[in-house]
């Protein structure tokens, strides 16, 4: 007697999805080659609502209500590329994260402050942040292809009112900059200073650059990470012309270092504009040590140079994507002495009050005294560090102390060690 079986299918756990996010965005908005290399058909074609979005993720109700919520307050604005960078299968998704909205942003809107850096009090005139003497951050608009959700200019997206400066705002603060010499360095920044097309972004170019004291012009973008087809031509073009540039971009995870972005990173080193990386320390994105050490190691590889860890700001609506402190102390402190120094950023708190940027790093010193250091590696070997006294360095002095180093099994002599908080201070 023949058996029979009979196949039972599962109900599906998740609604169907086919293929990747960029499958179905191409699946979907059907770009040519030519619109998909064009990065003003990306800005037309942002994700800016829950029913544009939906038709290429695949989006719960109870997902969409929560967007909806809270993009009243925050909303939200996603290129087509950047999305395409999304896997929809991971919860965890850190091109997600970064990206979508959180009802945890209203969840937490008690918790810090719309400006916490008191950049508004540093405005000398409006569009000009004027907080370090040589120094000055030149804010052209507030549009960006991406709304970062931990954004520090978070208070500026009221969804309606989205802006450039208009000419007689720019020139008022290129007059600024002109008539304070001690301005050597204009960091021109936004929102995202790339949404200015080349012309108007020539026009700001040409005016600083006829001011005699300033030196060098920098660009703080997103756009190599979130559009790179927005390095075009024309761009490189003018910045090499008004050179020397420099650009800050904004690079927080690996899954970000794409084809397309060494790319446009190539470009600009072709046209002499050095790259630098500022990433922001984000909980669940880039928090780790795993994480970090690939990000830092992609980024050498495409020659881009790590050179800012931030914590992240205290902003309102941003609290469920802070870490603390600590966590980037150990990820700064398992990158050294494991990767090239060129790997290593700098990890800054810029305080809250606008006091600036403050670099944190491990202690390296465990004390600190007249006549010499003792220092630890990365390895936590401890090595003693005869100090120089002035006096030493003049010809036929002798020497004013003795110190030998316990590297080679001597202890050092004629050194009395004292509290390094107490020596810090008188020597700083």
């Amino acid at each position: 007697m023949a058996t029979r079986t009979t196949e039972i299918k599962e109900p599906p756990s998740k609604p169907i999805w086919h293929g990747t996010v960029r499958d179905r965005i191409q699946e979907v908005m059907q770009p040519t080659t030519e619109q998909w290399n064009d990065w003003k058909w990306h800005f037309r074609n942002r994700f800016n609502t829950v029913d544009k979005l939906a038709k290429v993720l695949p989006l719960t109700d109870v997902r969409k209500r929560q967007l909806q919520l809270v993009s009243v307050k925050y909303p939200f604005s996603i290129t087509p590329y950047y999305l395409s960078l999304a896997n929809a299968d991971d919860p965890n998704d850190p091109i997600m994260i970064q990206s979508l909205p959180s009802f945890e942003e209203l969840l937490h809107s008690d918790v810090g402050d719309d400006d916490p850096l008191h950049e508004e009090e540093s405005s000398p005139v409006p569009g000009l942040v004027h907080r370090y003497p040589d120094r000055a951050l030149f804010v052209i608009t507030d549009i960006c292809p991406l709304l970062c959700r931990h954004c520090t200019r978070k208070r500026e997206w009221d969804g309606e009112n989205w802006w450039f400066r208009r000419t007689p705002q720019l020139q008022t603060a290129i007059d600024y900059i002109a008539k304070t010499p001690a301005i050597r360095d204009v960091i021109i920044s936004g929102g995202d200073p790339l949404t200015m097309d080349n012309d108007g972004l020539e026009w700001i170019l040409s005016r600083l650059r006829a001011i005699p004291h300033l030196e060098m012009i920098r660009f703080g973008t997103r756009f190599p990470v979130v559009l790179p087809q927005r390095i075009d031509e024309g761009f490189c073009r003018i910045a090499d012309k008004y050179g020397p540039i420099w650009l800050n971009t904004h690079f927080n995870h690996p899954n970000e270092v794409t084809p397309e972005a060494g790319r446009a990173v190539r470009e600009l080193l072709r046209a002499g504009v050095p790259v630098n990386n500022q990433s922001v320390l984000l909980r669940g994105i880039n928090d780790s040590v795993e994480v970090h050490t690939k990000l830092v190691h992609e980024l050498l590889k495409i020659r881009v140079r790590p050179y800012y860890l931030f914590h992240a700001d205290q902003v309102r609506g941003t609290e469920h994507l802070r870490t603390p402190v600590e966590t980037g102390i150990k990820i700064i402190e398992s990158l050294r002495g494991h990767t090239s120094g060129l790997g290593v950023p700098t990890y800054v708190v810029d305080v809250p009050g606008g006091g600036g940027k403050i670099p944190i790093q491990p202690n390296y010193v465990l004390s600190w005294s007249e006549d010499e250091l003792v220092l630890r590696n990365y390895e936590w070997k401890v090595f003693h560090y005869r100090n120089p006294h002035p006096t030493d360095q003049k010809p036929g002095a002798k020497m004013a102390h003795k110190a030998t180093s316990k590297a080679n099994g001597k202890t050092s002599t004629g050194s009395k060690q004292v509290p390094l908080q107490v020596e810090a201070r008188q020597l700083f």
